[in-house]
């Protein structure tokens, strides 16, 4: 039996695969080398898995936000063993994106979820990646980004004073407690995700359409088109935001000349498939 585990930001979804079938399923905290030390994500693993349900487990196979660089990757798998004291490999959730919608076939795949990414595949590997740079420099199209707009559009009084209205009721926020979760919490990436519903709930709103759509825009301009064979390649996409704002980013990709492939609310399901492989 194998365990795979494809974690975000928000979210970790663990998957016990037997004889190439998902037997079961768990979901708890975000795991983020960049935001934990490999001792707060021990701690989390362990609340999640312990006692491990399931029976043995063979190996583990962890695709994660923040799993792109040696020493991260390293905390990760660490923390894992701490746990599970079984074969480990550690890889971007990025490449869980890809394994999970193109499989073994290259392709450029891509993620909007609580963050956003993208590479270009090649069927194996990430061949080409540019960097997400995070919800401060980057991440365009996320739901950190929506967030992170809408709030900054708000404030600087850019929308509809009813909308604004509507959005400070609507999670009982002020301008002094909003900067305080983005400046002085923990994962202020997550509480600006959590933010972008408001938008989704709102898409008959000229002005709530029009922010969405030129972030998904960007988000094909700034991470899709730069690479060589963008044009070559449909663009599969990963990720809560992805699944349900897709009549909005099929049209940012449709304006951006951009073809769109499959998109899937999570890689669960592809990696079961790429693993029984």
């Amino acid at each position: 039996m194998i365990l795979i585990a494809d974690s975000g930001s928000t979210k970790t979804e663990w998957g016990w695969v037997e004889e190439g079938k998902l037997t079961r399923t768990l979901t708890s905290a975000g795991i983020n080398p960049y935001f934990q030390t490999r001792e707060e994500i021990a701690r989390e693993i362990a609340s999640a898995l312990s006692p491990v349900p399931g029976g043995r487990i063979d190996a583990v196979y962890f695709y994660g936000a923040g799993c792109a660089f040696p020493e991260p990757i390293e905390n990760v798998r660490e923390a894992i063993r701490s746990v599970l004291p079984v074969p480990t490999e550690v890889h971007s959730d990025l490449l869980a994106a890809a394994r999970a919608v193109c499989g073994r076939r290259p392709g450029i795949a891509g993620i909007l979820g609580t963050g956003s990414n993208a590479c270009l595949y090649d069927g194996t590997r990430v061949v080409d990646h540019i960097p997400p740079l995070g919800f401060i420099l980057g991440d365009e199209g996320s739901g950190a980004a929506l967030g992170k707009r809408l709030v900054g559009d708000c404030l600087k009084r850019q929308l509809p004073p009813r909308i604004t209205e509507a959005f400070l009721e609507r999670f009982q926020l002020t301008p002094a407690t909003i900067l305080e979760r983005v400046y002085r919490t923990p994962f202020p990436n997550r509480f600006l995700a959590s933010l972008s519903r408001f938008v989704g709930e709102h898409l008959a709103e000229p002005a709530l359409y029009a922010l969405a759509l030129d972030c998904f825009r960007r988000f094909f301009r700034r991470d899709v088109r730069p690479y060589p064979d963008s044009g070559r390649y449909p663009v599969h996409l990963v990720g809560s935001i992805a699944f349900h704002y897709q009549e909005v980013v099929s049209e940012a990709a449709r304006l951006e000349g951009v073809t769109l492939g499959t998109i899937a609310k999570a890689p669960m399901e592809g990696l079961v498939r790429y693993h029984a492989g």
